[in-house]
């Protein structure tokens, strides 16, 4: 069955459910899911009863909420809608990567199957979005790239960035106009004393960036081989 039999809000719920504990160790919550959807915590409890009673959630009363094999096939095939349709609005419209999130959660629920795999097709296969979130391959693959927050960099390292959250299209904008973009090298310093900043650099870049606590828990880096 395609994911497209599904309700708009279960493929919201199953999408979330996946992203939410895609780049975090935290148990998926009720309270968290909520906070992502956008909906009160009673009408979360409500879905995700009845998406257990489907066979497409594992939920133990009070417990942290999973995915079972099914639900995650759905989960990663909205996520696979969605991450490819962020990559063709920029790659293929023009749009800015601060632009796309929104966009894409009104397109995903709309295209079909076929009109992912043409796009997937027609932009090459990319393997990652332009914030770095991996883009599930058409046989629900998934790999997360080797990486780690900025705010947990020892200064003076230098760093590869490898995902960008798309949260907040202010900070998008901002890490653009400063070079600080998907596969660009920073160099971190330690940033003014009490103010629990660090400060990057960019190669050829004349001054350092400060970013505080909100943006290092946003930016994902690996260390160059």
């Amino acid at each position: 069955m395609s994911v497209s039999e599904l309700s708009t809000s279960a493929q919201n719920y199953l999408k979330a459910i996946w992203s939410l504990g895609e780049w975090s160790k935290e148990p998926v919550t009720t309270s968290a899911i909520a906070e992502r959807v956008g909906v009160r915590l009673s009408t979360v409890s409500d879905a995700v009863r009845k998406l257990a009673d489907q066979g497409l959630l594992e939920h133990t009363r009070y417990g942290a909420i999973g995915l079972s094999t099914t639900g995650r096939a759905y989960a990663l095939s909205m996520v696979r809608r969605h991450r490819l349709i962020e990559t063709f609005l920029v790659e293929t419209l023009g749009f800015g990567w601060e632009e796309v999130h929104d966009e894409a959660e009104h397109l995903e629920h709309a295209v079909s199957d076929l009109l992912v795999d043409r796009i997937d097709a027609l932009l090459g296969h990319p393997a990652r979005d332009p914030h770095g979130d991996p883009i599930p391959s058409a046989d629900g693959e998934v790999e997360l790239p080797d990486a780690r927050l900025l705010s947990e960099v020892p200064v003076g390292t230098s760093v590869v960035v490898e995902r960008i959250s798309d949260a907040d299209p202010r900070l998008l904008s901002f890490c653009a106009e400063h070079g600080i973009t998907v596969g660009a090298v920073l160099e971190v310093r330690t940033g003014p004393a009490f103010s629990d900043s660090l400060e990057v650099s960019v190669p050829g870049a004349s001054a350092r960036v400060p970013l505080g606590r909100s943006a290092t828990d946003a930016i994902w880096v690996s260390t160059p081989a």
